[in-house]
């Protein structure tokens, strides 16, 4: 059961990560802003020269991937609760991943979005047992990780539809 009681300092840069600068503060879909978070980093990173490729976009997500373990970690250590809400920085990071094995078009980045939260939110089977039975920084990542992929995979398969 979330415990919601103890609130997260803003000032604590390992709660400012987690909840993606404040957005998980949100009073209502944080897990959404968070992943609007992600189309943000990403489109801002695309935008830098040195960053445009695949392989720099790449880097950058296992990167944000290794870190959310240990940063949704602390936090959720420091909130006393497993998977705090506004804890988004999963989300962020999934949904950041998620954009490099999308063509970049506004149509696959809205299709891939949808589908991401589908996914996260519903937690079809295993990303719900994920969520139930895996606990720390790596249940709160691995559902994520593991939508993330599914989400990859249902754009490809819906992708000649829309």
């Amino acid at each position: 059961m979330t415990d919601n009681k103890i609130k997260p300092k803003m000032t604590n840069p390992i709660h400012f990560m987690a909840f993606c600068g404040g957005t998980g503060l949100i009073p209502f879909a944080p897990g959404t802003f968070g992943s609007l978070m992600g189309v943000l980093l990403f489109s801002w990173t695309i935008s830098i020269n040195q960053f445009n490729s695949f392989s720099m976009q790449l880097i950058i997500a296992i990167g944000l991937l290794i870190a959310g373990f240990w940063i949704c970690d602390a936090s959720s250590k420091a909130l006393k609760t497993h998977d705090h809400p506004g804890i988004v920085w999963d989300e962020m990071a999934a949904m950041y991943a998620i954009l490099i094995f999308q063509p970049m078009t506004l149509k696959d980045w809205v299709m891939a979005f949808i589908l991401f939260r589908i996914f996260d939110i519903w937690k079809p089977w295993p990303i719900g047992f994920l969520d139930k039975k895996v606990t720390g920084g790596i249940g709160i990542m691995l559902d994520d990780i593991v939508a993330g992929v599914a989400t990859i995979f249902a754009c490809m398969l819906l992708r000649p539809y829309f």
